[in-house]
């Protein structure tokens, strides 16, 4: 038995049971310490980006969306994933808020890195900071974005929603009171291009995988 803390969790074997359009679920056998092996159900998920964009009036900028699992809307962050292979996670949080809000911003920074469930997914996402917003372009929405509601609110309110359990969305939470932290601290904020060692990649490896053996059959 190793000394708590030491044991290497090596993988003996691993099969994926479904691969879809966001999500793979991926079966591994894990030696535990003793030797013990066991099974261990993970979800493989893009990675995403969020952005807590404040207005000059101290104002975050939210979302109101549609989320299907819940059958509810609920107050949010504006944020997509990163399944576009090799794409900047800065590329994508610009993109995300232009395409969400009509917004730009001209100063951005790191906010916080959060791994949203680790028992069971690798999902993990950043949320930036964005300051000195502008109006610019919008795409066209589509699906649940074409119902879209634009909240700006107090960053003080969006606080004590999300302590009062009226904006539940984890992403939304960890930027609000990790701001709210950051600013009581007087902490520095990470620049935009900060390393994220925690970004997930495995399903979007897949992904091309599967795009390139796609492909390889047709040819």
């Amino acid at each position: 038995m190793s000394e708590p803390g030491q044991h290497d969790f090596d993988t003996v074997s691993s099969r994926v049971r479904y691969s879809g359009a966001i999500v793979a679920l991926r079966q591994d056998q894990v030696v535990m310490p003793g030797g013990r092996i066991v099974e261990r159900e993970v979800i493989e998920h893009h990675g995403a980006v969020a952005v807590l964009a404040l207005d000059d009036d101290g104002r975050v900028v939210l979302i109101r969306q549609y989320r299907h699992p819940l059958g509810t809307r609920l107050l949010e962050l504006p944020a997509g994933l990163l399944d576009i292979e090799g794409e900047d996670p800065l590329t994508a949080a610009k993109r995300e808020l232009a395409e969400e809000t009509g917004l730009a911003a001209a100063q951005w920074s790191v906010l916080v890195d959060v791994a949203l469930s680790p028992g069971f997914t690798d999902e993990a996402l950043r949320v930036f900071c964005a300051t000195g917003l502008s109006a610019t372009d919008q795409p066209e929405p589509e699906h649940e974005e074409a119902d879209l509601e634009l909240v700006r609110m107090p960053l003080g309110d969006a606080v004590r929603a999300a302590l009062a359990g009226e904006i539940v969305n984890a992403t939304a939470v960890a930027g609000l009171l990790a701001y709210a932290a950051a600013q009581a601290g007087q902490v520095a904020l990470r620049p935009a291009d900060a390393p994220w060692p925690g970004q997930p990649t495995a399903f979007l490896r897949r992904k091309a995988a599967e795009a390139k053996s796609a492909r390889d059959t047709e040819a």
